[in-house]
């Protein structure tokens, strides 16, 4: 389907164009504002949990496709072994480069010794936990939702935006589909892993509209609780 048509006919991104600290200043007053999330699930199972009507019911989806607005590299160290509840990382970066534990010592991640290899619990991967945070806008949808890729992941996605930026793209100048394939590491342990592909170039009007909101989502990413991120 050509860019023509889909700008004439059934664009879904033009509304990337709202303004959000707007938006939340009208209806968001005293409230946090929080964005929802897409799961990738542990096991090697190859469907996405995503926000649907029913908060405690998300939908299964084999594949969804989104724009992504913003991608920023997370990392979080847990001393005890991460039980599903929402307690902060005992210690946590924002940018993949300076750590910042829950003393207030702030270090920088390169050199941390929990970010070697080896260090982890089973003496093969690191303790502190590398992911990637994505803001993405889905089509026909105004807010952003996250989608935090594992470890497992970064390689693909790594790959994935390599090969926009030898065709001069950025990711937020497409849409991208996204999907899952079981994957298997070293040690014999099958996971989810997440895969991209472009489905197609935005229009000059839709990528317009969507860089506007890309500057905005970065100026709060560093904001929203690492702790949502944890697997």
């Amino acid at each position: 389907m050509s860019n023509e048509v889909v700008a004439k006919n059934e664009s879904t991104y033009l509304a990337g164009g709202v303004d959000l600290h707007e938006l939340f200043s009208e209806e968001m007053s005293g409230l946090t504002p929080s964005f929802e999330r897409i799961k990738i699930p542990a096991g090697g199972g190859i469907a996405f949990e995503v926000p649907g009507d029913d908060p405690n019911n998300p939908d299964l989806v084999k594949s969804f496709k989104a724009v992504i607005l913003h991608h920023q590299p997370i990392n979080s160290y847990y001393k005890e072994k991460y039980d599903g509840s929402n307690n902060p990382p005992d210690c946590a970066s924002m940018d993949g480069k300076v750590g910042v534990d829950s003393d207030g010592v702030v270090q920088t991640c390169a050199e941390c010794p929990l970010s070697k290899f080896g260090s982890a619990e089973d003496g093969k991967g690191k303790a502190c936990k590398q992911k990637r945070r994505i803001f993405l806008l889905r089509e026909g949808e105004v807010l952003p939702v996250i989608l935090t890729l594992p470890t497992g992941s970064l390689a693909e996605y790594s790959k994935y935006i390599m090969r926009l930026l030898s065709k001069g793209k950025k990711s937020n100048s497409v849409v991208t589909a996204f999907s899952l394939k079981k994957a298997q590491n070293s040690g014999g342990i099958t996971y989810s892993q997440a895969v991209f592909a472009v489905d197609r170039d935005l229009t000059a009007e839709e990528f317009a509209a969507v860089s506007r909101m890309s500057e905005q989502v970065k100026a709060t990413a560093n904001s929203v609780d690492v702790a949502d991120d944890a697997e």
